[in-house]
């Protein structure tokens, strides 16, 4: 089964109308997917600014006494709500807050079904953004600042990604490489943000890596407002008419309630499988920022480029894994199902883990060469290209569409759990052997690969007939 056909097909709705099949204005898709990419993008990066530099920010200066006791709150947080200092308090605080980013899409989606409609919930949560990054160069508002960001994600990362299937009208076969154009787009901004704001913050001072971040997103969101011609009409609550519980079981259709069991038991089965890929920003960049080898010729690399590295690979991978496939179905006729490529994906997650763990089993007393750190990436990369698109391409298709926004939301519930059950095992790194904390890791990808497995034996076909 291809990407395709792991997409929602929609109804002919009158809102959609003005979307021609024949829109091939950009690398010849619908010219609002070009906008949506470059929005996203921009959202992402400001995103994985935060998100690389967070961890480091707090270990090498927000936590350090000198600075903690000018922080907001955040005294009162370790003593009474984490019991944490140190590494392990930074790990604890990174899990809850990208957790948090996760969690917060179904509300987003709840508030754009049922009140004021995707776009002006997803421009709410751009300005909410925006506000959060600057606040980060006010030492003291961390936690607001925290708080701006939870919020500002929630309203507008779920509400974005449930356009990009509406472009196209069903059967429109472009469908088929819209998400992963719209997932390139993002890995742009991987590759990008580290570079930028990561070395701003590292070499220049953390706040200036904050700060470029919210000039971004700002950008995002005048792309946003000047693409309205080219977007999907906004569905307005009023016209779906499902405020009230009664109206929303009448909306679905036969076979959704099933949908949705199915989408439930996915979300934890997800989250144990993404825990090394959602790792990398905890505690591998504090492994790496004291073991890896990161001078050359004198001059010593930011420890966030190393985000940069997975990045590239990560964008190169989902390029070479999306021909790979194509050419072997033009070759032979099939492909594997959504779920054989999730499988096939788990594998390469256990090779990657596998790497850090030999990496750190044969440390010697200088410094880890990248060699393993690299070969992690890339094996992580090919992993991520086989769950990633495909794993959203899946969720909106089993999306009823009187929920479409909602089960968007939901699907984030994965990197939810993930992240959260990253924040308590990468307190761990500290007082665990580094071999046994990456072993930890392989087992998880390991679970996944088995779960996917059984789902696909004994659900799919019901599910995705």
């Amino acid at each position: 089964m291809t990407i395709a056909e792991a997409t929602p097909e929609l109804d002919d709705a009158p809102e959609l109308a003005h979307l021609a099949a024949h829109d091939r204005a950009f690398l010849g898709h619908p010219k609002g997917l070009g906008y949506l990419a470059v929005v996203e993008g921009c959202e992402r990066f400001s995103y994985y600014s935060m998100q690389t530099l967070l961890t480091l920010y707090m270990v090498k200066y927000l936590l350090l006494p000198d600075h903690m006791a000018h922080v907001a709150g955040l005294g009162w947080l370790a003593e009474h709500w984490y019991h944490k200092d140190a590494q392990p308090l930074a790990s604890a605080i990174f899990g809850d807050y990208t957790a948090l980013v996760y969690l917060t899409p179904i509300l987003g989606g709840f508030v754009a079904d049922r009140w004021l409609g995707r776009r002006a919930t997803l421009i709410a949560g751009g300005l909410i953004m925006a506000l959060g990054h600057f606040l980060l160069a006010i030492e003291g508002a961390f936690l607001f600042a925290l708080v701006a960001l939870v919020a500002g994600v929630g309203l507008f990362k779920g509400n974005i990604a449930s356009q990009v299937g509406e472009l196209y009208r069903p059967g429109d076969l472009r469908r088929a490489m819209a998400f992963q154009i719209f997932y390139i787009a993002i890995n742009i901004s991987v590759v990008a943000a580290p570079l930028i704001s990561g070395t701003l913050g590292e070499r220049y001072g953390w706040h200036w890596g904050f700060g470029c971040a919210g000039v971004v997103m700002v950008a995002g969101l005048l792309i946003y407002l000047a693409a309205r011609p080219w977007l999907p009409a906004d569905v307005r609550p009023a016209d779906v008419r499902v405020a009230g519980s009664t109206a929303l079981r009448a909306a679905l259709a036969p076979g959704d309630g099933a949908r949705i069991l199915g989408i439930c038991l996915l979300v934890p089965v997800m989250a144990v499988a993404l825990l090394t890929n959602q790792e990398i920003f905890n505690a591998y960049l504090v492994w790496a920022d004291a073991a890896f080898q990161l001078t050359f010729n004198g001059q010593t690399l930011p420890t966030s480029w190393m985000i940069t590295i997975d990045a590239t690979l990560s964008f190169s991978m989902l390029i070479v894994v999306a021909a790979f496939w194509k050419w072997r179905l033009e070759r032979t006729g099939t492909e594997p199902d959504e779920l054989g490529k999730m499988m096939i994906g788990s594998v390469f997650s256990m090779l990657g883990g596998l790497c850090l763990w030999f990496a750190a089993a044969h440390a010697g007393p200088g410094k880890i060469g990248l060699f393993w750190p690299v070969m992690f990436h890339l094996f992580n990369s090919i992993g991520f290209a086989h769950i990633l698109p495909v794993s959203l391409a899946l969720f909106t298709r089993l999306a009823p569409r009187a929920m479409n926004a909602t089960i968007t939301g939901i699907y984030y519930l994965a990197f939810f759990a993930a992240n959260k059950i990253v924040g308590v095992v990468g307190g761990w790194y500290s007082s665990m052997s580094t071999p046994q904390f990456w072993l930890l890791h392989v087992a998880s990808a390991g679970v996944g690969l088995v779960a996917f497995a059984l789902f696909k034996v004994t659900l799919a076909r019901r599910l995705l007939a």
